[in-house]
């Protein structure tokens, strides 16, 4: 009988060391995820700082095009108050599927602007429109080079989340699935930005 306790005694500090391995790595896993998306979340952030100056200083030559300045500043707001809705919490799902959406929207909606604003030879030769351009060029660049981080981030999660032994306690533990975070508009846009204001000022090209 003591024979027979030792082994069960072994086994349990196995399967113990085994489930305290999968619950670290799930843990690791899901602070990368974390990790991942709040760089996201401070590129957005960053590009929504930057459309309030492009409008206003769009709006004094583009005296015409008032919808197309409002459809950006509406899209802007959706796309905010989106990311107010996620706070950081890549495992609300619904919230994370409206923040791709309105990110995509309002990618759209600067696309029309900048293309619209091409007509305008004085407005793209305005100094502050061209710096801002650079800037929201560059910004859109990082938010693609993040969000391909993260969606791999998440791949990992999930992929290990749901392989054997992780799928039989990841759930009760409280480790959520994340969600992958798709912007439609996102290369269009990027394009549509970086080439904007190529005969003014050199622009840097999007990787696609």
């Amino acid at each position: 009988m003591l024979t027979s306790l030792l082994v069960v005694l072994a086994l349990l500090v196995v399967v113990a060391l085994v489930l305290a391995g999968v619950y670290n790595r799930l843990v690791t896993l899901r602070e990368r995820v974390r990790t991942a998306f709040a760089q996201i979340d401070v590129q957005l952030e960053r590009r929504h700082d930057l459309i309030p100056n492009l409008v206003e200083t769009a709006k004094g030559y583009l005296r015409h095009e008032r919808a197309t300045l409002e459809a950006v500043v509406q899209a802007r707001a959706a796309a905010t108050q989106a990311r107010v809705e996620v706070s950081g919490d890549s495992a609300n799902l619904a919230a994370m599927g409206r923040l791709g959406a309105t990110e995509s929207a309002l990618g759209g909606a600067l696309g029309r602007l900048l293309a619209v604003a091409e007509a305008y030879p004085d407005l793209k030769a305005d100094r502050t429109m061209m710096q801002l351009t650079e800037e929201l060029t560059t910004t859109e660049n990082k938010i693609a080079f993040a969000r391909q981080n993260y969606n791999d981030q998440v791949n990992t999660y999930q992929t290990y989340k749901a392989s054997f032994p992780p799928v039989l306690i990841a759930g009760s533990l409280g480790f959520r699935d994340s969600a992958y975070l798709s912007l439609d508009a996102t290369a269009e846009k990027r394009e549509n930005v970086a080439v904007s204001f190529d005969d003014v000022v050199p622009s840097q090209r999007s990787a696609r």
